[in-house]
């Protein structure tokens, strides 16, 4: 039996027209019955790269007996000229998050996918300490089970203290392996099944993976990187995905 935790990730490919410009990694968050696709805001648009693709390709499973099965499904990016994307910024700026509606009728039929939930996201009454072990599920350096297109898990702790904004910004520090196409990976901590409503996750939605973070005045002969890593706050997903 496949654990749901596994099928709110999807792959994300990056696309303008029909050249494949990135990889990266998505999750999937349900609202009042709206269907919303996360990921990092610098996979669909990086300015300084000069990175804006046109369009994302998703994976869908279509089989919930057969996991080998699935398709591609192409979501845009613009309408009209206008991004379909929503950001946000705060007082420190921009955040790296950003999620696009999916209209359900344009799923396929028998598209088999878990989504993240408003009640998954921690309130103030759950404090994960210093060092509490965390999951981040995504698709490193595009790495996956490409027989039944499942994404991997690596393990990760929290390194700087959850509920303050490190050095100003909406986000706090993991300390885990990553690699590029982790970006906007779902991390998560385990809670337990929640007795009163078995079909929610037994897991916290803590954040939404975005970088690696290093400092410049490392020496790159001599210093190993830092292995640390920006997790932007998911209570973001709160005001990104409101009417």
């Amino acid at each position: 039996m496949i654990e749901q935790i596994l099928l709110t990730a999807t792959p994300i490919r990056t696309f303008s027209g029909t050249v494949h410009r990135t990889s990266a990694t998505g999750f999937f968050f349900e609202r009042d019955e709206r269907l919303f696709l996360v990921t990092s805001r610098h996979v669909l648009v990086d300015e300084v790269s000069d990175h804006r693709p046109d369009r994302v390709e998703i994976e869908l499973h279509t089989d919930a007996a057969n996991l080998a099965r699935s398709v591609g499904f192409s979501v845009p990016l613009y309408r009209d000229g206008t991004a379909v994307w929503r950001q946000g910024e705060d007082s420190a700026g921009l955040i790296d998050v950003a999620v696009v509606e999916i209209e359900r009728p344009a799923l396929p039929a028998t598209a088999v996918f878990s989504a993240f939930r408003p009640a998954d996201i921690p309130g103030t009454d759950v404090q994960p300490e210093i060092g509490s072990a965390l999951l981040v599920i995504g698709f490193p350096l595009g790495f996956h089970d490409t027989l039944h297109h499942l994404p991997v898990v690596r393990q990760a702790v929290i390194a700087s203290s959850f509920g303050l904004r490190f050095q100003g910004k909406g986000y706090f520090l993991t300390d885990s392996r990553t690699h590029r196409g982790t970006s906007g990976a779902p991390v998560v901590m385990r809670t337990g099944q929640d007795a009163g409503d078995p079909d929610r996750l037994p897991y916290r939605l803590l954040g939404i993976h975005s970088a690696r973070l290093d400092v410049g005045t490392r020496d790159l002969k001599l210093d190993e990187a830092l292995g640390l890593n920006c997790v932007w706050y998911a209570d973001i997903l709160m005001t990104l995905t409101s009417s």
